[in-house]
């Protein structure tokens, strides 16, 4: 793969033009705006809209933890990332595309990434992940401000205050909203002489959240199905695992049965529980949440009534394993009730050869096992 000289000459252009802070924006441009609980919900003014066939399932393609820095973005690592993804694009022929977080660590790779997205001219929705630009001179508003102003990004900063992208996005079909999606930032980690901690969802954005479900129900005439993607999972999903697991700590049940139940990495989850899941249920219309980042691990279990999924790993970077390597689908009937399966590409069958031979199999940067 060769340097993308359209990239590098955007890149730079940005290094002048684009704002690295709210405080940067000429003009008066919106990002973020102010919210509280007491203001009136509108889906016209604060969600996306994607518009279901009536004629066919709405479906749903997410890719997970990309990961790629600038150097691997423009060699057989991106390379062979944007061959799995081409191929689940071209398999599963989504109407949306979504994200769930840590797309690109550093800010070539990034551009490279919405360019090569936007490229197919369907509508995908990204959420932010804790190495989303990480560790670089531009931060994640940065990479927000790109991805808002994609042709076919869905992008939204959100509420002021609350991190970089909390929005959600409506499925409707004939006028009517059948699901909708709640995109969500869970940070990033600190880290101190305990170790790393793993942030997540904060008291205003789950007030958001509930503000939305309501508002939404309020407009529909009836809560609506919806399914939540973030990129740090709760705690919950541990306890689902375990729920599943027999006497010898084996798997069991029909979750069980599925190729992509798995569990091979310790669960990248916040030290205290925020409540989050508890509302979900309280409120009674999120079906299903999608995570990321364990990329080890790869399952979906119904838990409490809401399916907790961990989305499929897409690529190579940073570390994964080629077994599950690909994308998760939630497909969507009429009635908006949530369907998640997985969709593998074997990277053994890569055109990318160089890459077949030098890494297949090898994780540079894994973590130890789970035991």
């Amino acid at each position: 793969m060769e340097i993308d000289l359209h990239v590098v000459s955007s890149y730079m252009k940005d290094l002048l033009e684009h704002p690295c802070c709210p405080a940067d924006i000429k003009g008066g441009e919106p990002t973020y705006y102010k919210w509280s609980a007491g203001m009136p919900y509108s889906s016209a003014r604060y969600a996306a809209e994607v518009k279901k066939d009536p004629a066919r399932d709405f479906v749903i393609l997410n890719f997970a933890d990309i990961q790629c820095h600038d150097g691997e973005a423009f060699c057989q690592v991106g390379e062979m990332a944007e061959e799995t993804m081409d191929k689940l694009i071209k398999r599963v022929k989504p109407d949306l595309i979504t994200m769930s977080g840590d797309n690109a660590f550093d800010q070539l790779a990034y551009m490279r990434l919405i360019q090569f997205i936007d490229s197919y001219g369907i509508p995908w929705a990204p959420c932010m992940g804790n190495a989303d630009l990480r560790d670089v001179e531009m931060d994640e508003f940065w990479a927000g401000y790109r991805l808002s102003h994609a042709k076919n990004c869905l992008f939204r900063f959100g509420p002021e205050g609350m991190g970089y992208g909390n929005y959600p996005v409506n499925i409707t079909e004939n006028g009517k909203i059948i699901h909708t999606l709640f995109m969500l930032d869970t940070h990033v980690e600190t880290d101190d002489e305990k170790g790393t901690h793993w942030n997540h969802l904060t008291a205003d954005q789950m007030g958001f959240y509930e503000w939305c479900v309501k508002g939404i129900a309020k407009e529909a005439g009836r809560v609506v199905p919806s399914t939540v993607i973030m990129h740090v999972p709760v705690q919950e999903y541990k306890a689902a695992w375990e729920s599943i697991l027999d006497k010898d700590g084996k798997p069991t049940g029909p979750a069980a049965a599925k190729r992509y139940c798995q569990v091979r990495e310790y669960y990248g989850v916040p030290d205290e529980n925020n409540g989050f899941f508890a509302l979900c249920q309280k409120l009674g219309s999120t079906k299903a949440m999608l995570v990321g980042h364990d990329h080890r691990n790869c399952f979906a279990i119904p838990y409490g009534g809401i399916q907790l999924c961990y989305a499929c790993k897409t690529g190579y970077g940073c570390y994964w394993d080629a077994d599950t390597n690909g994308g998760t689908v939630i497909t969507l009937g009429s009635d908006g009730e949530p369907n998640v399966d997985y969709q593998f590409i074997d990277p053994r069958e890569s055109r990318v050869k160089k890459f077949v031979l030098d890494y297949y199999g090898i994780n540079l940067f894994a973590p130890k096992d789970c035991e």
